[in-house]
């Protein structure tokens, strides 16, 4: 009976994101035809409404989405899941009580990285969305590994979320690209130790040969876990994360 998983991802926000992050599995898949891919079934859904400012009305919106997502995906046979959305992780409480198969934490998966790998990192700089850095995911996380979160702050988080709608947009330019450099640039100087590009959007534009510190990119850790779960190289149920 083959070792091999089948992942369900929940995509489209934003939808170039979660092409990057797919084609970043396939990358890592040591492949010689078709046949040695990872399945992967992919619910691709960018009217999940904005985790930036939601309503009311639409933090409900969002939870239901979610979840109705992540149940589609169990039923249509996938045996793990992952969000390939840092803020969306915010809202995911309903989803984890709707499902019984278990879900691979992008932030847990970032942090630990980190954690794991980076010995002489201490102040961990996160450049992330407003809504993500209020709901402070990454904070918690590295102050539970025992490291220091310096989160963006003041105009950096503006300008961020700035590049960032911009990158959504279609943007992925020599200019956004500088910007992003730039807030990364800034958090160094705060004494940054490494960085995490905590937005899926961020590494479209932004590469470590423009940081001087490591660059942990939530989207090439979340991919590099995902390729090891799918092809049995780590225990699936170790992973699970609700």
């Amino acid at each position: 009976m083959s070792k091999e998983k089948t992942v369900g991802v929940l995509g489209g926000m934003g939808p170039d994101a979660t092409l990057d992050f797919m084609r970043k599995v396939i990358a890592l898949t040591p492949a010689e035809r078709d046949q040695d891919h990872i399945r992967m079934l992919v619910d691709h859904d960018p009217k999940v409404p904005s985790r930036q400012n939601a309503s009311v009305e639409d933090d409900a919106r969002i939870r239901e989405n979610l979840a109705q997502m992540a149940e589609r995906l169990e039923a249509a046979g996938a045996d793990f899941l992952v969000l390939v959305c840092n803020t969306a992780h915010g809202w995911l409480d309903r989803a984890l009580q709707r499902i019984s198969i278990p879900f691979i934490n992008i932030i847990d998966v970032t942090v630990r990285t980190i954690a794991e790998g980076q010995g002489n990192v201490r102040k961990v700089g996160i450049m992330a969305t407003p809504a993500c850095l209020d709901a402070a995911l990454y904070q918690d996380a590295l102050e539970s590994a025992g490291l220091v979160p310096l989160p963006i702050e003041g105009d950096l988080r503006t300008e961020t979320m700035a590049l960032i709608d911009r990158v959504k947009a279609g943007d992925q330019s020599s200019a956004v690209s500088a910007g992003m450099a730039e807030v990364a640039r800034r958090l160094v100087e705060q004494g940054a130790d490494a960085i995490i590009a905590g937005c899926t959007e961020i590494p479209l534009v932004l590469k470590q040969e423009q940081v001087t510190v490591p660059l942990i990119s939530s989207t090439d850790e979340l991919a590099r876990r995902t390729v090891s779960l799918a092809l049995g190289e780590s225990p699936l149920r170790a992973q699970l994360t609700h």
